[in-house]
């Protein structure tokens, strides 16, 4: 970045941030202290209107804006296809809002601009089925913005030992986060009194109570790390000719692979084995569980279920 992309960069901080010192606008352009300096008082000799305060920071002039902003073909693309992505990942409300802005950012492009970020556009595209969770999508983010619990029936992955699956649930929900094309609520389990994730998909009968909730103080949910709490190993032994599959569809839980003369040993860390179950069947006879034993039996089992059927 030259100085004249930085200095206007800058306008373009204090235009979005409002306050700002020197110190913080050194660490988000990678320069020094004395460098803001000199672009601050370059920028007040050009007739931008900031304001210093000691002990507080750089602002604009209230009521100062900046021009209207032009767009390269590149920058255009990104913004377009953005609204691709939003039309088709989030909730009608959203939708809307999407198609809206499309046409506003495309009526303000300068024709050769819009051009060449139509023919750009033309060389990607932006695929998602839709439909799965997208009414719960539209009620949870409204009781995120609103700080209301919700109650719902959840559908688990592994059923409990009773050998059932749905349960209900009232959580406070955190936030939403889009992991591997899938909307997660991550949210405070009163049943289990802790965070817990839970997928959209597998959400029924959602209702947004009147009760009410305060996020834990300092949360925020682009800082958000779930625990790892993957602690169980699986071994599985697969032909070479499958590890790219693997790592595909279930790279996720790999925590080492070592290269045999025929084979190849792949270890899984895991929460329950029971995560891996449809993904080992899937791979066939290509793979078989060494440990553990218990799981090893497991899909012996399910491998004589499916022989009986056929």
């Amino acid at each position: 970045m030259n100085k004249t992309e930085r200095q206007f960069a800058i306008m373009l901080e204090l235009q979005r941030i409002k306050v700002l010192r020197a110190e913080d606008l050194a660490a988000h352009f990678e320069t020094s202290v004395r460098t803001i300096y000199r672009d601050m008082q370059a920028l007040s000799e050009a007739g931008v209107p900031i304001l210093g305060s000691p002990g507080h920071g750089y602002s604009l002039m209230e009521g100062y804006f900046l021009p209207p902003i032009g767009f390269s073909a590149e920058e255009a693309v990104a913004l377009l296809m953005g609204t691709d992505m939003i039309e088709q990942r989030l909730d009608g409300e959203y939708k809307s809002a999407a198609r809206a802005a499309r046409s506003k950012i495309e009526a303000i492009l300068p024709e050769p601009i819009r051009e060449a970020s139509a023919d750009v556009r033309e060389t990607m595209k932006i695929l998602h089925p839709g439909g799965q969770g997208e009414n719960e999508l539209g009620q949870v983010r409204g009781a995120i913005l609103e700080r209301r619990k919700i109650r719902m029936l959840y559908l688990k992955k592994i059923p409990d030992s009773d050998g059932k699956r749905m349960n209900e649930r009232i959580v406070a929900p955190y936030g939403l986060v889009l992991v591997q094309g899938n909307w997660i609520m991550i949210a405070r389990c009163d049943l289990r009194q802790e965070v817990r994730h839970f997928r959209l998909s597998r959400m029924r009968d959602v209702t947004v109570l009147e009760e009410r909730y305060n996020l834990p103080h300092g949360f925020k949910l682009s800082q958000y790390r779930p625990p790892d709490d993957r602690n169980l190993h699986v071994m599985i032994r697969v032909n070479p000719e499958m590890a790219d599959k693997i790592a595909e569809t279930a790279g996720f839980y790999i925590e080492a692979a070592e290269q045999r003369e025929r084979s190849l040993l792949v270890q899984f860390r895991v929460r329950q084995p029971e995560e891996l179950l449809p993904h080992i069947l899937s791979w066939g006879g290509d793979v078989e569980v060494l440990e553990p034993d218990s799981f090893r039996n497991r899909i012996r089992e399910e491998a004589e279920k499916m022989l009986k059927r056929y």
